[in-house]
């Protein structure tokens, strides 16, 4: 994968090219859904596609000006940043709110991208399409928020509240909840297994602070180095990385902890009882802010939990 900032002039617009294309097509899908029941939203998304559509041929007629007639293939999936958009148009029925918080997150996450090549260009002729096209983009994002302003809610959310929700949940809570995750669950194994094969509250809470501890570790590297935040929008890589880090550690401390009690059943007891509130928790935050039912989520996290609660002892037991 390339990183953005090493893309020139050429290849930018090239990008661009490619993101039009895909959008103006997505767009259409979302029309194509939503028709029967959300006729007016339907109408919404046909208008959308055939701007991309018009953005991408103004793009086209610059770069063939500027490059000529060969017009490189580069995708968003061959840049560094991107998210992945889930291919919510291939199911039917359609949901209005899922289509409108894609869209957005699309038109957002484009605009950040034309913002960002503004930065990266110098020739006039592109820069004044490229600040054109990203005005075109915000106009977009206050489309998709009408949508659930009109059909989802009877209150309707000012565009800032809505942003800032967004930037929260990218910057604070998805890697929050990707780092408990982790600590809360891979780490069960390893400390339920030493504690089971040695019975030894000291040598089970050491195994237990080095997996804690090694994980949030090679978690927050991990997470710092997917994703620069530049066209996602998902903050500083570093500033991400830290915070899953810390909540990787933290899951695996919590039921790391108990075995300071001498007593080997009576930790382990205190152990499990911190696991199901761990597991809690997880559901909890998956329901309130990734849109997941409560009981879907308590139904997916306590089966993988115990699945791996259940390895760490039959290994330990062995």
């Amino acid at each position: 994968m390339r990183s953005f900032a090493d893309l020139n002039e050429q290849e930018i617009l090239a990008l661009a090219i490619s993101l039009e294309e895909e959008h103006g097509r997505i767009y259409a899908e979302y029309a194509h859904g939503l028709v029967g029941e959300y006729p007016a939203s339907a109408k919404v998304f046909t208008n959308m596609a055939e701007e991309e559509n018009e953005h991408r041929r103004w793009l086209i007629d610059l770069y063939t000006k500027k490059f000529g007639q060969h017009i490189p293939l580069i995708r968003r999936q061959d840049v560094k940043g991107f998210l992945r958009h889930e291919p919510i148009w291939m199911v039917q029925p359609l949901g209005l709110d899922k289509v409108r918080a894609q869209a957005e997150a699309i038109e957002a996450e484009t605009r950040q991208f034309y913002l960002k090549a503004l930065q990266k260009t110098s020739d006039a002729s592109i820069r004044k399409l490229i600040g054109d096209l990203a005005e075109a983009e915000a106009k977009h994002v206050s489309l998709a928020q009408q949508l659930e302003q009109t059909h989802l809610t009877g209150d309707a959310k000012a565009g800032e509240q809505m942003t800032a929700q967004r930037a929260f949940v990218l910057q604070y809570v998805q890697p929050g909840l990707t780092g408990l995750i982790d600590g809360s669950v891979s780490t069960l194994a390893p400390i339920f297994a030493a504690a089971f094969a040695t019975q030894n509250t000291w040598q089970t809470f050491l195994v237990g602070m080095a997996a804690s501890i090694g994980a949030g570790i090679s978690m927050g590297i991990a997470e710092a180095m997917s994703d620069d935040g530049m066209i996602t929008g998902r903050g500083h890589p570093w500033f991400r990385g830290g915070i899953t880090g810390l909540m990787t550690a933290l899951g695996g401390l919590g039921h790391t902890l108990p075995y300071l009690i001498p007593n080997f059943w009576t930790a382990t007891t205190v152990a499990a009882a911190v696991v199901a509130v761990e597991l809690w928790l997880i559901a909890w935050i998956r329901s309130k802010y990734m849109d997941t039912p409560f009981w879907r989520a308590s139904f997916e996290v306590v089966v993988g939990g115990l699945i791996v609660f259940a390895v760490g002892i039959l290994i330990g037991s062995a």
